[in-house]
């Protein structure tokens, strides 16, 4: 059904679709697996800029583990 409805569109609007389902699809696409821990620690620190170093709170940071 789908696809008869846009067999009989023409071309323009056709390519407008497809652009619409690639953006669906990144839209909704699965996080890739290649990084799975994401960067949801971004920033995770921040409140310390002010107390140590970015060398000093690796140095801290290897202590907290």
């Amino acid at each position: 059904m789908l696809s008869e409805t846009v067999d009989g569109l023409p071309p323009q609007i056709k390519r407008e679709i497809m652009d619409y389902i690639e953006f669906l699809t990144r839209k909704y696409q699965r996080p890739s697996s290649r990084n799975p821990m994401g960067f949801a620690w971004a920033g995770a620190l921040s409140h310390l800029k002010h107390q140590f170093t970015s060398v000093e709170l690796q140095h801290q940071a290897s202590k907290w583990r």
